[in-house]
């Protein structure tokens, strides 16, 4: 009987013990992976979408919630700004570019963005059929928008205000349909665009008629702001904090405070993980070594059939391997099918694809760790094994 047999009968000889073995290495397994699979997801979808914005400004309060809500559509917007404070400090030497957004309704749960089409090129976006909007209630799709709301060019909606279903501007003239994106992994793919003067003319009440509405009065939700040099850094932020009504947010400074947050939670599980493996490789030696004591004298018995030590130790070593390798593979495979059916959740919670399809280099790596804790936990039986005193062992039988 070769190795690889002989060792998985020994093991399920004692199922049980290997099955509690089995069940502790394959929780460490799947947390940790679950964890990495998250974590990579996220803070792709993070930094794809920062774009190389450099400054959002907003209504005063939360600097993070300002760009949660206007960089990520993940959060509530902390109000608004005055359009003609916002036109000047675009004229400011320091500001190259700046990109206005106006916000406060959605459609079936999805945002509608009054904005420029600099908007939709920041993010590199492409038209896959139809046009960019050009007049007052027009619409452009992102691909995920048109697919599950199965809109196609020239059908019509009305918003609903804010960003729940059950408050639709039934008196206002409905929005329409004029381009759908192609696809591109971004925050593109999850929006309604139009105009600013679409959003304006359903917010003030004045029909299709937004000039009527005065530079004064009118207002946007934030804008991005992009820098000539690093000067504009150090300089506007705490400019337009002290001395205007608005609000600046760095999303560099803030996204960095946010994975700090959640890097402490991420922690905390990665280590619960590691216990969980550190008492699996126990449970794995002292099964393995209750069954060495029980199978001395067969063990004896194999060194007088001509057995070398050499051979008991791989055996030995074989069998911490094995449960290594099976751990692995189940927790993998928890990890992969709990994060398909948490992907369901979070799609419906943020609005971004999550998917448990995806594997990651550092899977692979948790791989060669897995054997690595196998080959430890075994690796005192097995010495035990390769020093069995054959007679010794014989006269105690």
């Amino acid at each position: 009987m070769n190795l690889l047999k002989l060792s998985w009968k020994n093991l399920i000889a004692d199922k049980w013990s290997t099955l509690l073995s089995l069940i502790l290495f394959a929780l460490g397994v799947g947390l940790i992976s679950l964890i990495l699979l998250i974590n990579h997801q996220v803070e792709d979808k993070f930094e794809k979408n920062l774009a190389g914005i450099d400054l959002v400004v907003g209504a005063k309060g939360s600097p993070l919630q300002i760009i949660l809500c206007s960089i990520f559509h993940i959060d509530f917007p902390t109000g608004n700004i005055p359009l003609k404070q916002a036109n000047g400090l675009k004229r400011h030497p320091l500001v190259e570019k700046a990109i206005d957004l106006s916000l406060g309704d959605s459609h079936k749960g999805y945002r509608i963005v009054g904005t420029t089409p600099d908007y939709v090129d920041l993010y590199e976006g492409k038209i896959q059929t139809g046009d960019l909007w050009k007049n007052t209630f027009d619409v452009t799709l992102g691909a995920t928008v048109a697919k599950n709301l199965e809109l196609k060019i020239g059908d019509t909606f009305h918003g609903s205000h804010g960003y729940a279903d059950g408050m639709e501007h039934d008196d206002m003239d409905p929005f329409k349909v004029t381009g759908i994106l192609s696809p591109n992994g971004s925050v593109l793919d999850q929006l309604i665009f139009t105009n600013k003067e679409s959003v304006w003319a359903v917010h003030d009440g004045h029909g299709t008629n937004p000039d009527s509405i005065s530079i004064d009065d009118r207002e946007i939700t934030s804008m991005f702001l992009f820098f000539r040099n690093r000067m504009g850094n150090v300089q506007l932020p705490r400019m337009i904090n002290e001395n205007t009504d608005m609000q600046a947010a760095s999303p560099a400074f803030e996204m960095a405070r946010l994975y700090n947050m959640m890097g402490q939670g991420e922690n905390l599980l990665r280590l619960l993980a590691l216990i969980i493996m550190i008492v699996s490789a126990l449970s794995i030696f002292i099964s393995l070594y209750k069954s060495l004591r029980s199978r001395k004298y067969e063990l004896a018995l194999m060194r007088v059939s001509g057995a070398t030590p050499g051979w008991l130790f791989l055996l030995i070593i074989l069998e911490g391997l094995i449960i290594a390798i099976l751990g692995y593979c189940i927790g993998m495979l928890l990890s992969h099918v709990g994060m398909q059916l948490l992907s369901g959740y979070l799609t419906e919670e943020y609005r971004y694809e999550f998917t448990g399809g995806l594997f990651l280099k550092e899977e692979g790596y948790m791989f060669l760790v897995a054997l690595a804790i196998g080959f430890l936990a075994a690796i005192i039986p097995a010495i035990m094994a390769f020093r069995t005193n054959i007679s010794e062992t014989l006269s105690e039988g």
